[in-house]
């Protein structure tokens, strides 16, 4: 018998044993190993914006992801009048009394010009805004503060807290 191995019909080669990932000839893939990864993520300069720590995207159309004609037909439309009915910075919603009745108008943080957090009772003016997929229901666009309720604390969106 000889010390020498026949080689088996069907049998495969033996592989050589693993080199490192970055070794010609490894059969690892770079990749794989961790070896080369993209760089961190960085994040892009934004614009100062009240909501920029949260990042539950809204359902509702926000000024950031309102189509160009849904802005142009608001800010067409007829400017009205109302009160403050509640608004929450940390949820960054709210609602709006109208001054003719009628069903609360909703208010998105990102709708609310100006520099003060709106509390309830103030006044404000807003236009109206259709609320996709069936235009059913109405949202409150460009809404500005008009009178700060009296006797009140408001606060900036910066958060300098002001009373008046």
């Amino acid at each position: 018998m000889s010390s020498q191995a026949t080689p088996i019909q069907g049998a495969r080669p033996v592989t050589p044993p693993l080199r490192s990932a970055g070794s010609p000839g490894s059969h690892i893939s770079p990749l794989s190993s961790g070896a080369l990864r993209p760089p961190a993520c960085r994040h892009r300069d934004r614009s100062p914006s009240p909501m920029r720590g949260y990042l539950i995207p809204s359902p509702l159309p926000t000024r950031r992801n309102r189509t160009c004609s849904a802005t142009a037909r608001a800010s067409e439309g007829p400017l009205f009048s109302g009160v403050c009915k509640c608004f929450s910075r940390s949820k960054g919603h709210g609602f709006i009394t109208p001054s003719d009745g009628g069903n609360d108008i909703f208010v998105h943080i990102s709708d609310i010009e100006g520099e003060y957090v709106p509390v309830e009772g103030d006044e404000v003016s807003y236009k109206l805004c259709s609320i996709p997929p069936k235009l059913e229901k109405v949202q409150a666009v460009e809404v500005a503060i008009t009178h700060l309720k009296a006797g009140s604390k408001h606060e900036t969106w910066a958060g300098i807290v002001i009373s008046s």
